[in-house]
């Protein structure tokens, strides 16, 4: 069975971000962490080399295949913020409908940036991806 890549590690968070050579991006990748922090009430950890995680939590599918991952986090991509929900976006249409412009993958959704979506609506998002995967840690 193929072990996950994308797994918590010691990396500095603010350090990963400091590194976004785009200074407009830099400075919206560290409010989205501070969003997070705040929704979550947890710190932000490193996942992999690029996705900032909070909170954690274990799944089991039914094939017997199971492994640790975030309950929510984002990840500065060059073209976009890639915000990941767990265990997917489908149960928040209506809050989709509010949140401003952006687009969407299973459990992921692209934004351009942080000024084109309502932050509120995306704390919303990231508390209820918390709850929906169970208590973190």
């Amino acid at each position: 069975m193929a072990e996950l890549k994308t797994k918590a590690h010691d990396g500095n968070v603010r350090a990963f971000l400091d590194t976004i050579e785009n200074e407009k991006k830099r400075r919206e990748a560290h409010q989205l962490c501070d969003l997070f922090e705040t929704a979550t009430g947890l710190p932000a950890v490193m996942w992999g080399p690029a996705i900032v995680g909070f909170g954690h939590y274990h799944y089991k599918y039914e094939s017997g295949r199971e492994g640790d991952f975030f309950q929510a986090g984002f990840s500065p991509r060059k073209a976009n913020f890639s915000l990941y929900f767990m265990p997917g976006i489908a149960d928040y249409s209506e809050l989709l409908e509010k949140l401003g412009k952006y687009k969407t993958a299973k459990s992921c959704l692209y934004i351009n940036s942080i000024a084109q979506i309502d932050m509120g609506v995306l704390a919303e998002m990231i508390r209820r991806s918390m709850q929906a995967t169970g208590s973190s840690g």
